[in-house]
């Protein structure tokens, strides 16, 4: 049985960004307006979900455990000119609500093809922070017909990980602690010049989670098929990686041959707000190479 690293176990542990206070509105947009919806999932929970722009494709924005869409803020608009543009909330995170039975990644993956179908997108490319890159797979399997790329944001840097031992240990940390622990990993997943301001923000805004939902879904993480998942995936899968730990591209490629990572220096987990410019960069890069089946 492989041994987990612990700068993999950071990345288990807050496979990261959950429902808190509210948050406030998105800011006054300069360029293509922006507005926000609910609409009912699968299993009736409300969902919320806020959309910008216009164009053929759509990007629509996943994010992780204990985050939320406005996360995605920035990309909201930077990518509006020429996109349709759509970020969610997924059940138990940000203003969606969280009265759901059984928490599964499959279950979040219902609440992406809720909004896909309420907006009747027809070829949408998933990108999917941290638990939002397994997510984006499973809605990948759900609507094979309308998915035509998968970009995973610092994920699935080793989907064969064997880590069942580790998640044990990760389990009985939170459940003895759920707050301090939630704190020590999300500080643990910046750089050490990271901006303190950020990192204050992030870590408050991620350990809000309620614990209840938190430990559900960190549950239903540590049993999932990620690899099963990226075998099953009949579209380009990208991954846009900060440094912080490694990405096992060969091990990902027995799964998926066309699997490639880019990295972005200088970011730790959060890249699309630790280095906005450089992260939107790349990933116009990636959108580019899918939609014209070049290869990076």
């Amino acid at each position: 049985m492989r041994r987990l690293t612990v700068a993999t176990l950071f990345v288990l542990l807050l496979a990261a960004c959950g429902p808190g206070e509210e948050k406030t509105a998105l800011p006054v947009p300069t360029g293509p307006v922006a507005h926000s919806e609910r609409v009912s999932s699968f299993d009736g929970v409300p969902i919320a979900y806020t959309v910008a722009g216009e164009g053929p494709g759509a990007l629509l924005f996943i994010h992780g455990w204990a985050c939320d869409r406005y996360y995605w803020a920035s990309q909201l608009y930077d990518f509006a000119d020429t996109h349709t543009v759509v970020t969610v909330d997924l059940a138990g995170h940000g203003d969606s609500g969280a009265g759901r039975a059984d928490w599964t990644l499959q279950a979040l993956a219902g609440d992406v093809q809720a909004v896909v179908d309420h907006l009747d997108l027809r070829s949408v490319i998933l990108v999917g922070h941290s638990m939002g890159g397994p997510v984006a797979l499973e809605v990948a399997r759900l609507i094979p017909d309308r998915v035509v790329g998968v970009i995973g944001v610092d994920t699935l840097h080793d989907v064969g990980v064997d880590s069942r031992d580790a998640w044990e240990r990760i389990f009985a940390r939170y459940e003895a602690g759920f707050s301090a622990t939630c704190t020590e990993f999300v500080k643990g997943m910046f750089l050490e010049d990271a901006d303190a301001g950020l990192v204050t923000e992030i870590t408050d805004d991620m350990c809000d989670i309620s614990p209840e939902v938190g430990l559900a879904l960190l549950r239903a993480y540590s049993v999932h098929d990620l690899s099963g998942s990226l075998a099953d995936v009949e579209v380009p899968v990208r991954s846009i990686n900060g440094p912080m730990w490694p990405t096992n591209v060969e091990g990902n490629r027995r799964y998926d041959p066309d699997f490639d990572v880019l990295i972005i220096e200088g970011s730790g987990h959060f890249p699309m707000r630790e280095k906005q410019a450089e992260f939107d960069m790349l990933l116009e890069q990636v959108i580019e190479e899918i939609t014209s089946g070049e290869t990076i």
